[in-house]
């Protein structure tokens, strides 16, 4: 098939026609979506803070299942799907295979996630994210997410196709890049993720249309969990790699061992899918012996793959900088890193957030004994907007200030304000994460609308402490929102009033990469074996950390136990 490639003279980097304008429409149209689930995002905090309370019950729960269905699933689907785009067209430097098929599941993921959205906002739709029966939502809410399930899908058939392409072709040498590699992971855990929605989605769409009298209530929750919480691993594993590209790119840096780098990778698609459990260990219909092998043993083997990337990635950086001559101390390689590129910054936020709070929260949710203490209370999405929001979401913003410039060839507008941005949605978002995670520790509930339970005949008091933290979710909520709003402002504003910039050469044949470019770097194979001993510290910190607050957790219980 008759194409073309252009070389980014920035970059290095190299673009296949059909994939470009993939790339660019599924971004386009993730950071939409992005932009409804913000607006829904402000409107659920201002409900939640108790001294504004903003929104009645039936509109919360409808403003609530949208900002689920918006960020949980399209905003990063969409962007998912550039980055599986990327990962293998773009940095095999080969076509795109069957480009008609990747802009038929395009078409397929805009038409389903449109009509999802008018199922929602007709109000007769308000299941929130779970969705779970018995309560039942209308035919085109599970259609619509059925056909986003069938698009992603054929997407992920193009990445593995385009692996092939690229293979037969030998665009390049030896195995995968690490990036695809992650990439990869991704796919691989996506397709078996969206078999499982398609498990339990097909029947329930059924039953909306009366064709199934029922659908046992355990079952749709065991099935749908396959679904539900496996997708955030497609989010882990995808931005992971963001992590090491942009190691990479800004930095040259090559893993410490990239076959210990592949194995984590491999970690998580054996395992990650495991800790769909952990949304279950309150369920009766469960064995405990099922609960305490799927939580407590198996799930252990991800979080070990997680804690794997989290020393390499940073330790990749500190290898690169001792090479550069930052060597004084422990941390003068951190200290010199570029905190005013928000590429970088931005990707060592969510770093350190999906580390020290996403991924200590999520073990601690993964032991069945403390799981009953915050089971459905505001800690679980506490946990989830720091590996969600600061893990996944500010992984991809950063990683959109290198590719406005390489893909859409715009150069980024009020640079002061890039720079700033990832510090105040990373920041923001973190702090939120935590003063959640407080209030799910006191009790507030994660879904009711209203903490007071205003007008309920027994009225619970709720210590101080539970409204200060209620209060300060509001406030931080609302500074997120602004960072995220900031982002999108920065983002479209660059494409539609940026400065033009050189597209490069275009040639009918992929070229060879020039060398010491950021395509070269991405792309390179190979480990660096310097000492890392602020890498070192930093992950002795981060154990220190868990081993203190998983106690805090057991004392919480011991507490509870008195009851008896």
């Amino acid at each position: 098939m008759a194409t073309t490639y252009r070389t980014c003279p920035i970059s290095g980097l190299q673009f296949e026609d059909q994939a470009e304008k993939l790339m660019r429409w599924n971004a386009v149209v993730g950071v939409l979506w992005l932009l409804v689930g913000g607006i829904t995002a402000l409107l659920v905090i201002l409900t939640r803070w108790p001294a504004i309370k903003l929104l009645p019950a039936d509109q919360f729960y409808l403003i609530l299942t949208a900002h689920g269905i918006d960020m949980l699933i399209l905003w990063i689907l969409f962007f998912e799907m550039a980055v599986l785009y990327f990962a293998s067209s773009t940095l095999l430097r080969c076509r795109l295979a069957a480009p008609k098929i990747a802009w038929l599941g395009f078409w397929l993921m805009v038409v389903g996630g449109i009509m999802a959205n008018v199922a929602i906002f007709q109000g007769e739709s308000s299941v929130m994210f779970t969705s779970y029966v018995p309560m039942q939502a209308k035919w085109h809410f599970y259609l619509g997410i059925i056909l986003v399930a069938v698009g992603a899908l054929l997407g992920v058939a193009i990445f593995f196709g385009t692996l092939v392409v690229a293979k037969r072709d030998k665009t390049y040498q030896g195995s995968l890049p690490l990036v695809t590699f992650g990439a990869l992971t991704a796919a691989i855990i996506a397709t078996f993720t969206i078999l499982a929605g398609a498990g339990i989605l097909l029947p329930t769409f059924l039953w909306s249309v009366g064709l199934i009298k029922e659908i046992d209530a355990q079952l749709y929750r065991m099935v749908w969990w396959g679904l539900g919480h496996s997708s955030q691993q497609i989010n882990v594993s995808a931005h992971v790699a963001v992590w090491y590209l942009t190691a990479a790119v800004i930095f040259g840096a090559k893993p410490l061992s990239e076959k210990v780098s592949r194995f984590a990778f491999l970690l998580y698609i054996l395992f990650l899918q495991l800790a769909s459990a952990h949304h279950l260990l309150s369920d009766p219909g469960m064995s405990a012996e099922w609960k305490v092998l799927n939580t407590s043993y198996f799930m252990y083997f991800a979080v070990m793959a997680s804690m794997i990337h989290g020393f390499t990635v940073p330790g990749a950086i500190e290898a690169a900088q001792r090479r550069k001559g930052y060597t004084n101390g422990l941390f003068e390689w951190l200290r010199k890193a570029p905190w005013g590129n928000p590429v970088f910054s931005g990707m060592f936020i969510s770093l350190v957030s999906f580390g020290f709070l996403g991924g200590i929260s999520g073990v601690v949710l993964g032991t069945e004994q403390i799981n009953m203490l915050m089971h459905n209370t505001f800690y679980v999405p506490g946990h989830f907007h720091t590996t969600v929001v600061t893990g996944t979401t500010l992984a991809f913003m950063a990683i959109t200030y290198l590719l406005v410039p390489v893909l859409f060839r715009r150069e980024m507008i009020l640079p002061k304000l890039c720079q700033i941005q990832p510090y105040l949605f990373g920041i923001s978002m973190s702090v939120l994460g935590l003063v959640m995670m407080g209030a799910g520790t006191l009790g507030v509930s994660r879904r009711h609308w209203d903490m007071a339970f205003s007008g309920a005949p027994f009225q619970y008091e709720w210590p101080g402490a539970a409204y200060l933290m209620m209060g300060l979710t509001g406030i931080f909520g609302v500074i997120a929102v602004i960072g995220g709003g900031l982002w999108i402002l920065l983002v479209v504003g660059s494409l539609l009033f940026g400065k033009k910039l050189d597209g490069g050469k275009v040639s009918d044949r992929p070229t060879p990469i020039p060398t010491n470019t950021q395509a070269a770097s991405a792309v390179a194979h190979g480990s660096d074996h310097v000492g890392v001993p602020g890498t070192v510290v930093l992950a002795l910190l981060l154990f220190v950390c868990f081993v203190l607050y998983y106690f805090v957790n057991w004392k919480y219980l011991s507490e509870v136990w008195l009851l008896s």
